[in-house]
């Protein structure tokens, strides 16, 4: 019976806890779920053996109290026919068999209401026991929504806690490839690959400015070769030739005399 106690103690003790405020007090919340489902897990299976054991104890209890039942009903059939037969001696004058089961019908009787009091004694340890196990099977119903109501709890405080932690982490890792950021590792190599377009945007120019200096010197020199070459073909009285033949726009004109232009004779 102390045993029992125990047991429904304990169912009452768990059936109460407040899942919501042991949360709230713990400092992590996971590791005290998992430790409550534990207990609630094994709080279970002894309810479960408790509650097993209570039956079975009632179940020899009600055999006991039927075997008591049937032997009272047996002793008042044994007495009734003792009865009639001591009734059926008398008829017939046998008076010594007649008190002899009248004798055995008291007997039977006797032993009527002994079984009749210890079935009464018997009914409120069943009724008892009976109110054990109803208990027992109503913690246990309890015990098991409470534990289903913890792994939910505890399996969606899991899947929170997982998902703030990719948040955080995606958090932290665009905190650390902000282009906006002059100190980010992006921002450095945007700042290096325009210094080195810059760079080779200058060098461009340079090379460009260097060639179209060079061509000019090439000409200046053309020119003045040209110059000393016509000045010595003239110190040598030869006129040079021009370097470009005029175009023929128009015929050609015959060198014929001028004549001078006469109007026609008037009729």
């Amino acid at each position: 019976m102390a045993e029992k106690q125990t047991i429904l103690g304990r169912i009452a003790q768990l059936t109460k806890a407040n899942i919501n405020a042991l949360i709230d007090r713990a400092e992590d919340p996971q590791k005290m779920l998992d430790q409550l489902v534990r207990d609630y897990t094994n709080n279970i299976a002894d309810a479960e053996q408790a509650i097993a054991q209570t039956i079975g104890n009632l179940r020899m209890a009600q055999q006991d109290y039927n075997s008591d039942v049937q032997a009272l009903q047996d002793w008042g059939s044994k007495a009734q026919a003792a009865s009639q037969m001591a009734d059926q001696y008398r008829t017939k004058g046998d008076t010594v068999n007649a008190d002899k089961f009248d004798a055995l019908a008291k007997v039977a009787l006797r032993k009527q209401m002994d079984t009749e009091a210890q079935v009464k004694q018997e009914q409120p340890s069943i009724d008892s026991q009976q109110q054990t196990v109803d208990q027992l099977k109503d913690g246990l119903a309890q015990m098991k929504d409470k534990l289903t109501e913890l792994k939910d709890k505890r399996d969606s405080l899991v899947a929170r806690a997982k998902t703030a932690q990719a948040q955080q982490q995606v958090q932290s890792s665009l905190a650390s490839i902000n282009v906006l950021d002059p100190t980010s590792e992006i921002s450095r190599f945007e700042d290096s690959v325009r210094r080195q377009e810059a760079m080779a945007q200058g060098q461009a120019e340079v090379a460009a400015t260097s060639f179209d200096s060079q061509f000019a010197q090439l000409n200046a020199v053309s020119d003045d070769a040209e110059v000393d070459a016509r000045l010595a073909a003239l110190k040598a009285g030869n006129a040079p030739a021009a370097a470009v033949e005029p175009a023929a726009v128009t015929p050609a004109i015959e060198s014929t005399p001028y004549t001078q232009y006469a109007p026609p004779a008037q009729s």
